[in-house]
């Protein structure tokens, strides 16, 4: 019986990648039928909602997705699709292997790290008084309140909940990743020595949980101490787990001990649903240049068929991809030595060589 998962072809360079991306799953023979949907500026444009009812109900009823880059306008439209998938969702982790591959430009080799990132709270739950509003003089002068302490009229304001409830279940998520993986180790990651009730929070439930773990190794790093210890000593860490916005930054900084985004790839998971998306972005100056790298989107669907138990397919998709960027002959621009290198090939051509590696895979 095929599967049933969610295609969100998102905009901007998403289609292009998105198609190569479909081809290489299909290659490894799992049986999966698609449910295209749309998502982004473009359906935005023509709907009024960046996030049509439709594709969460498509979401919903597979249970699983894979989505393509989507635009989001910087200050100003529409907040982040990602942002509403996982708290429409409740995706509540997000993760983020950063793994070397042989042939990637980078001045680091053999990085094997989890970004595991709490998707639901933090200071991206969105909790927000716009400056100059009655909302936030209101706000300042009920902290004023409560704690004394006085904020500037010409504030705007943020709030950054962490709850016993969300970071208990990313830190279990976290552990049982490691666990399932055969990772070695857990560290958290936070800032309580400053914030002692948001961060603290977070750090006490991590102790009390690696507790439940005796079999995993178990430490904590300050975030800030931490990206310094991923830059000089990235060797000694295994799965990282963070709340929100420490996450995000330090996903990206991973991202870039192993080459850059463009083989960085996600999943947003919960206990229901998951979806899985390349880490960066839609890139619409580089729309139907047939260009871009399409690496982070194929590997995000080897994390699709992980999720989905096809273990032996999602390695093979895998070693395909490893194997030609090793290669280095059916590369995009930005796996050459020298990226104004002539012999480097389209986004299409890349994508067309990781299928053949497959098929001679399969044979």
């Amino acid at each position: 019986m095929a599967y049933q998962v969610t295609f969100i072809d998102g905009d901007g360079i998403g289609p292009e990648i998105a198609a190569i991306t479909r081809q290489c799953i299909d290659a490894t023979g799992v049986d999966i039928e698609w449910d295209i949907q749309q998502a982004g500026s473009e359906v935005y444009e023509s709907e009024g909602t960046p996030l049509p009812d439709r594709t969460l109900d498509s979401i919903r009823r597979t249970g699983t997705a894979i989505k393509a880059p989507v635009t989001t306008p910087v200050g100003t439209g529409f907040r982040s699709v990602n942002v509403a998938l996982r708290q429409k969702l409740d995706l509540y982790a997000c993760l983020r292997p950063c793994k070397s591959y042989p042939g990637v430009r980078s001045r680091y080799q053999d990085i094997d790290l989890v970004v595991v990132r709490e998707n639901t709270e933090d200071l991206y739950a969105g909790i927000e008084f716009e400056q100059g509003t009655p909302e936030a003089g209101r706000a300042i002068e009920t902290i004023a309140e409560l704690t004394g302490k006085t904020i500037r009229s010409d504030s705007g304001i943020s709030v950054k909940p962490n709850s016993i409830y969300a970071s208990e279940r990313i830190v279990r998520f976290a552990f049982e990743y490691a666990r399932a993986n055969n990772r070695r180790k857990v560290t958290a990651v936070h800032k309580a020595n400053i914030l002692k009730f948001s961060d603290g929070l977070f750090l006490d439930v991590s102790r009390r949980v690696a507790r439940d773990y005796p079999d995993i190794e178990y430490e904590d790093r300050i975030v800030d101490n931490m990206c310094m210890q991923l830059v000089q000593k990235p060797e000694l860490y295994d799965v990282l787990v963070l709340p929100n916005l420490y996450g995000d930054i330090l996903s990206d900084l991973g991202a870039g001990l192993v080459g850059g985004l463009g083989v960085a790839p996600g999943g947003n998971i919960g206990d229901e649903i998951a979806v899985f998306e390349a880490t960066h972005g839609s890139a619409p100056k580089y729309k139907g240049l047939n260009k871009v790298n399409p690496t982070a989107l194929i590997l995000s669907g080897v994390l699709l068929l992980r999720h989905l138990g096809e273990s032996a397919p999602s390695d093979r998709l895998e070693r395909a991809v490893a194997a030609v960027i090793a290669e280095g002959k059916n590369v995009t621009y930005d796996l050459k030595p020298e990226r104004d290198d002539p012999t480097a090939v389209g986004s299409t051509e890349m994508g067309d060589a990781i299928v053949a590696a497959i098929e001679a895979a399969n044979s």
